[in-house]
């Protein structure tokens, strides 16, 4: 079967194919048939190939031209030489992200680079996942918060800067891309381009950094890297990529095995073709040495003796320890300070330096108050450059002191002021999230680009010592032109096709639209995209996979503003409230578990008004869950053994799902407990 495929230009003379069509060859990795016609021959003209083949047509050039031309190429020499008067550019160093979609192999694959690269003694044992430091991440499996580390290859130093794959940190991903010349797009040999490789591919064309495009896990028995790279470079169309940045170099590999190569079937015993890819397509920075200097603050930590260190790279100019510096901001305001400490980054850790060209990345002390999106300029003729810039958050949460009988129990920051002041430092280094002052003195709205997003800043606090009170997540809309519009998301569900129905309907019912759906792989999966309100979203997770025995797989992204979708029923049943304080009983909950699935086992602590179980029905219903059996009449016969179910165990995520407007999640550092509003309740 034949297709014909053209792309329609002005109108000139028909082009022709050259006298020696062996002249021609096709690169190994050419993604798309479409540049065929558009870059080589243009002039609207179509030309017929075999749909079937598995050779690609995309970039057909010339057989002495054997070097791979990668996006970094300049466009036309004009550019170039006008670059070349401006500034210069700096050989020996390259500044890299690794960027992919969740549980594509990020840290996998540094990981691999850690250790080819020689940073680690030959009997030195080193854990997994190097570079997820955080208790956190590597509890939950995924990267939280970005990190910088740099090897050296055949002398040049490359800068690595591991970043979240999860979409509700995106705010992580696009501070950093402000450090870096190009990315390592990171895409799984089977799944192919997920949501998330769209926003971060995205936020890397819109920045105009090079792209080199690493098919990860090359050796699952499924993988399809055909599939694959066509995908990848139909996202790139899809993103208005230019023909540069189409023409993307191609790595196959396998980060677990420290592989890689420029054939699915040809991979070398290391991750040489990787690191040689990485040098040739990733283009040198480009800096102005003689001028004044200019670093751009990217991010910051804190550590206990050095105080707060910023983080970025230096674009113009020499820093120095012990210079002089003026801090600016994008609206002129400046003050002066002084560097106390400066560091760069070598193998895994920062090594002190008494100087830093332009270039390089390094961490920076001695300014206490310095922020992301700050200029650390020359004290004299230094100016700012242009601050970071984020997409606006989409969901907001409401934070409250603990005001259960149990307060002060087991936490150590309990009051309105402790509260606040956490709250207020989070936004020094969390550039995607936004807090307000509430209603009340003791009331705080707290909004971040999902409920994950909040949810790690509630288990960080728990885990610091602090108690409060969350209310459920809300979407936050906008009115445009007196319209009413709200957040939407692009979801797509993996899921057996024996759950699909199920499925399907969950998503219907909650104002979804279905806009494409293809089978994955031999398993029999099949993939179903949806477009939906973000309020849709919320509870979802749970709630497909119990539709699905656990067996589907949920990915979302954020796709933009539209108009409001109607009501929508996120949850039927009711929840089971405890109606006196004291401690549960066997007995009790032998006759409370008829009314539903309970939270609780005997001999917990529980108080008025707590949350204990889920209703079998709509509604509320108040039980006693302290009920004691009476002692009187005792027969001389064996009573009855009590036969209990085993009761739900929510996790933190689990709670804020599940609650609803007139319910809150009380958050301390030992228990997670589920309560009505008081507020709430009195009104009614």
């Amino acid at each position: 079967m034949d297709m014909a495929i053209g792309v329609r230009t002005a109108p000139g003379p028909s082009p022709r194919l050259p006298a020696n069509a062996n002249a021609w060859r096709t690169p190994r990795g050419c993604p798309n048939a479409v540049r065929f016609s558009k870059s080589i021959f243009g002039r609207g003209v179509s030309y017929p190939f075999a749909s079937s083949s598995r050779r690609c047509l995309a970039q057909l050039r010339p057989s002495r031209r054997a070097a791979t031309r990668c996006s970094a190429t300049p466009t036309t020499t004009q550019e170039a030489s006008v670059s070349k008067k401006k500034s210069t550019t700096r050989r020996d160093v390259r500044n890299i992200a690794i960027v992919a979609h969740v549980d594509h192999g990020k840290t996998t694959l540094v990981d691999a680079m850690l250790k080819q690269a020689k940073v680690f003694r030959d009997n030195q044992t080193v854990q997994e996942r190097i570079m997820d430091s955080n208790d956190l991440e590597r509890e939950r499996g995924i990267t939280i918060l970005s990190k910088n580390t740099s090897i050296s290859y055949k002398g040049t130093k490359i800068n690595i800067i591991d970043t979240p794959g999860h979409s509700d940190f995106g705010g992580e991903v696009e501070r950093v891309l402000n450090m870096v010349e190009g990315v390592l797009l990171v895409v799984d040999s089977v799944e192919g381009p997920m949501p998330q490789t769209r926003f971060v591919l995205k936020k890397a064309l819109e920045f105009g950094h090079a792209v080199v495009v690493v098919v990860n896990k090359i050796d699952r028995p499924s993988a399809r890297p055909d599939f694959v790279i066509n995908s990848t470079f139909e996202l790139f169309i899809e993103l208005n990529a230019t023909d540069e940045q189409c023409d993307f170099q191609a790595i196959y590999a396998s980060g677990i095995k420290g592989k890689a190569g420029l054939s699915p079937d040809n991979l070398a015993d290391d991750l040489g073709p990787l690191f040689e890819a990485i040098l040739r397509c990733i283009p040198e920075p480009s800096i102005n040495k003689d001028g004044p200097m200019q670093m751009l603050v990217s991010n910051t930590e804190y550590e206990e003796h050095k105080g707060k260190i910023a983080i970025g790279r230096l674009h113009a100019g020499i820093l120095q320890k012990g210079m002089d510096v003026r801090v600016c901001t994008s609206d002129d305001a400046c003050r002066y300070s002084k560097i106390s400490e400066l560091f760069v980054y070598e193998n895994f850790s920062r090594v002190p330096t008494e100087k830093v060209q332009a270039g390089d990345i390094c961490a920076v002390c001695g300014i206490n108050d310095i922020m992301i999106g700050e200029t650390i300029a020359d004290k004299s003729s230094g100016k700012a450059l242009p601050t970071i810039r984020v997409e606006e958050p989409t969901v907001r949460m409401s934070f409250y002191i603990n005001t259960s009988p149990f307060v002060g129990r087991e936490g150590k920051y309990v009051t309105s002021r402790n509260l606040r002041d956490r709250l207020y430092r989070e936004l020094e280094r969390n550039l995607a999230m936004k807090v307000e002052d509430g209603e009340t003195a003791d009331t705080f709205i707290v909004s971040g680009r999902g409920t994950l997003h909040i949810t790690i800043l509630i288990e960080n606090m728990r885990r610091e010592g602090y108690e409060f009170m969350v209310g459920p997540p809300k979407v936050i809309n906008k009115t445009v032109d007196d319209k009413l519009l709200e957040p939407f998301e692009i979801a797509i569900v993996e899921v057996p096709e024996v759950y699909m129905g199920p499925v399907v309907e969950l998503l219907g019912k909650r104002r979804g639209q279905m806009f494409d759906m293809q089978g994955v792989g031999s398993e029999g999966t099949t993939l179903v995209k949806y477009k939906i309100p973000t309020r849709g979203l919320l509870g979802l997770r749970n709630a497909i996979l119990t539709v699905s025995r656990g067996t589907a797989l949920l990915n979302t992204v954020f796709d933009g503003y539209q108009r409001w979708a109607g009501d929508i029923s996120t949850r039927d049943q009711g929840s089971l409230v405890a109606f006196e304080d004291g401690t549960t009983t066997s007995y009790a909950l032998f006759s409370a578990q008829e009314r539903g699935q309970m939270f609780i086992s005997p001999g917990a602590e529980v108080y008025k008004g707590q949350i204990v179980g889920i209703h079998q029905r709509p509604g509320d219903l108040s039980l006693n869950v302290c009920k004691k059996k009476a002692a009187t009449n005792v027969r001389s016969n064996k009573e009855q053994t009590v036969v209990l179910d085993t009761s739900l165990s929510f996790s933190l995520d689990d709670c804020i799902e599940y609650i609803q407007e007139d319910e809150l999640v009380e958050v301390t550092p030992l228990s997670i407990r589920m309560c009505k509003n008081p507020k709430l309740s009195k009104k009614r």
